[in-house]
């Protein structure tokens, strides 16, 4: 049986795919930034929701990794770095090639912490690339 917040070994995270934790990455991300605004805010769903694209779009997320980059240590820039590098089954839309692999690299870090179970590190690195104080 598999259960929500199930805990994979760090050497079987890093053996995956880096685009699959890109995969998780991404919704933990979309999550954050939901629970976040949700939290925040008592705007209505449709603003929500126009607030959240611009957070999880491929351009903000190279720009929160602009903001983060230096707080990843070896393993986690290793993880990046695979992940940026990697051949993608989609192309970029409405960003430059550079910022969605940027923005992959980011996705998968923060899969990777997610599927470790690293969740004081995940929550560390998100708030601390959080901007607006939210």
């Amino acid at each position: 049986m598999f259960r929500l917040g199930d805990k994979m070994d760090k050497a079987k995270a890093k053996a995956l795919n880096p685009v699959v934790l890109a995969f998780v990455g991404d919704a933990v991300y979309s999550l954050f930034v939901r629970e976040k605004l949700a939290f925040n805010s008592d705007k209505k769903t449709g603003e929500l929701n126009k607030l959240a694209v611009q957070e999880v779009r491929a351009t903000a997320q190279a720009e929160f990794y602009t903001r983060i980059k230096h707080l990843l240590n070896e393993e986690e820039d290793g993880v990046f770095h695979r992940a940026r590098n990697a051949k993608k089954p989609t192309k970029a839309k409405s960003a430059t090639v550079a910022e969605y692999n940027v923005s992959t690299g980011l996705e998968a870090v923060l899969g990777y912490l997610y599927v470790i179970g690293d969740i004081d590190r995940l929550n560390f690195i998100l708030n601390e690339g959080n901007q607006d104080g939210l």
